[in-house]
């Protein structure tokens, strides 16, 4: 169960894979580019952000160009994007290294958006959320592809505070957007 009472405010970590990337022969991982795909997705992740009314207060992003780029498209879509910390440590982190991270925002954030790759994002949602709404935790175990966004909530003080169990998986879209004709 989600402890509420007394815990401190609600915070929110809403967790993003990186929009669809190319593979081109010769480019090292940490700097493959969006595909023409991940072009289209990552402003529609910006579109449902929005919708959903979750914008963050701050952004942690790894500094693989993927995950930059798909920042910066999406955070476009908003009138003025909330600051973003780029951090090595999120490019190919598993769970401890990602809780470290996340532990690391400032109390006064109450949503901290997390932009990152697989397998380390999903293995954090399925970590923290200790019960979820309707068959949520199911689709994340089942896929959390490229442009996914995990929605989590928790009641804490600090973000420092964040465990494993301790967060309710609200939901968890996966943003597209459109070819054009």
């Amino acid at each position: 169960m989600i402890a509420r009472a007394g815990a401190g405010p609600l915070r929110r970590l809403v967790v993003l894979r990186h929009a669809k990337s190319a593979w081109p022969v010769g480019v090292p991982d940490h700097e493959r580019p969006l595909a023409p795909r991940g072009h289209r997705d990552a402003p529609a992740v910006g579109r449902a952000l929005a919708e959903a009314d979750c914008l963050p207060d701050l952004a942690v992003c790894s500094t693989a160009v993927r995950a930059r780029r798909t920042w910066e498209l999406a955070s476009a879509q908003w009138g003025t994007p909330p600051p973003v910390r780029y951090d090595g440590r999120v490019y190919a982190a598993d769970v401890p290294q990602l809780l470290g991270v996340v532990r690391e925002a400032p109390d006064h954030v109450r949503t901290l958006l997390l932009v990152g790759h697989n397998p380390g994002l999903e293995e954090l949602v399925l970590d923290l959320a200790g019960d979820a709404l309707d068959d949520t935790l199911d689709d994340v175990r089942t896929k959390f592809p490229t442009s996914a966004i995990a929605f989590l909530s928790w009641y804490g003080g600090a973000w420092a505070a964040l465990a494993p169990g301790t967060a309710l998986l609200t939901d968890m879209i996966v943003a597209r957007g459109s070819k054009k004709a």
